[in-house]
């Protein structure tokens, strides 16, 4: 049977030739979920793998980097913040089509919806504490230390972020949105002026994590996954991010996100300001200008998702549930536009 985006007869060649301790594999099947880079489950006689590589279409530059994921799990997989462990990387684009790489298949669960997961107030509020815990790890860990130390160029990071994604803007705009532009050039305006160095997960929330349940037992955040964005920079701009994905009736728009699951309304579940409060505590970052950040966290987002709705349009996306994520984009400008209001 053919799967989008594998190669089989080369992949099996390959890895017989670089993971030969794991035997040929048995199955391979698309791990759903995804909307933009791709995860396969490999079965094989000797462990269970996962592989991942770039989305089919529509690939913008500097995204979907293989090497990059590779480079940050690799050299995190001796410190506290947990990752899948690194098996191999492939650069050769003749083996499937574009760059991928494997890691081990790690026990747990990608925590969307309320529905996915019975927790108790107790269990709820330990699993958003360890959230903000682990994303306070991956700002402290020592990334030279690691041989992370040129990852990236702190020095003027989000003057480059804004920069970056107003390109990818337009590489990617299936529309004209004026409200975009009034963000951009309020954006500017309000840039703040931070002494940053620190490692940055790019995409941070609870469903880039593996979450594993045990009734009655705390929740263990398993693994970060998802590192394609990852670089040196701002902290903020990470927690901004986060706190993006959450859902909070009380604004006006009602919280309802496409993209956003509902688990951050289960009672006991911290809200935005118990978990900025947490991070901080964790982490020692002052969280001054966290308006500003958190307008950029959904000025980012709609880039993103305007970038997988172009993908859509063209018919180049895998899985389901694609549909909906255009409309998320100017909902997402008019979030970024209240936060900059104080909202």
């Amino acid at each position: 049977m053919s799967i989008p985006g594998i190669d089989r007869a080369r992949l099996v060649a390959w890895m017989a030739a670089h993971v030969p301790d794991a035997g040929e594999p048995t199955e391979i099947a698309l791990i759903s979920g995804g909307r933009s880079n791709l995860t396969y489950r490999i079965e094989t006689p000797g462990r269970r793998l996962v592989l991942r590589r770039p989305p089919l279409g529509h690939v913008l530059p500097t995204a979907h980097d293989m090497r990059r994921e590779w480079r940050v799990i690799s050299a995190l997989a001796r410190t506290p913040v947990p990752v899948p462990e690194p098996v191999a990387l492939c650069a050769d684009e003749d083996v499937i089509g574009a760059p991928f790489y494997l890691m081990g298949h790690v026990e747990g669960e990608a925590i969307r919806g309320r529905d996915q997961a019975e927790l108790s107030p107790q269990q709820a509020r330990a699993l958003s504490e360890r959230l903000a815990e682990v994303l306070a790890a991956i700002h402290t860990v020592d990334h030279a230390a690691v041989g992370l130390a040129d990852f990236g160029r702190p020095e003027g990071y989000m003057a480059r972020q804004l920069e970056r994604w107003g390109q990818q803007w337009q590489r990617s705009k299936t529309r004209e949105l004026p409200e975009y532009d009034a963000l951009t050039a309020r954006l500017r305006e309000r840039l703040p002026d931070r002494p940053a160095a620190a490692l940055v997960h790019g995409d941070y929330r609870l469903d880039n994590t593996l979450v594993r349940l045990a009734p009655g037992a705390e929740p263990e955040i398993r693994a970060v996954v998802d590192w394609e964005m990852s670089t040196l920079g701002d902290p903020l701009a990470d927690l901004g991010l986060t706190l993006t994905y959450w859902q909070d009736p009380g604004t006006a728009d009602g919280g309802s996100l496409p993209v956003a699951g509902d688990v951050t309304l289960t009672p006991g579940f911290l809200d935005p300001r118990g978990f900025a409060a947490h991070y901080a505590k964790a982490s020692g970052t002052d969280l001054t200008d966290l308006d500003f950040y958190l307008a950029f966290g959904n000025f980012k987002l709609a880039v993103i998702l305007e970038g997988i709705h172009a993908r859509f349009v063209q018919g180049k996306t895998v899985g389901e549930g694609f549909e909906h994520i255009g409309a998320a984009v100017p909902l997402l400008v008019a979030r970024a536009h209240r936060a900059l209001d104080g909202g």
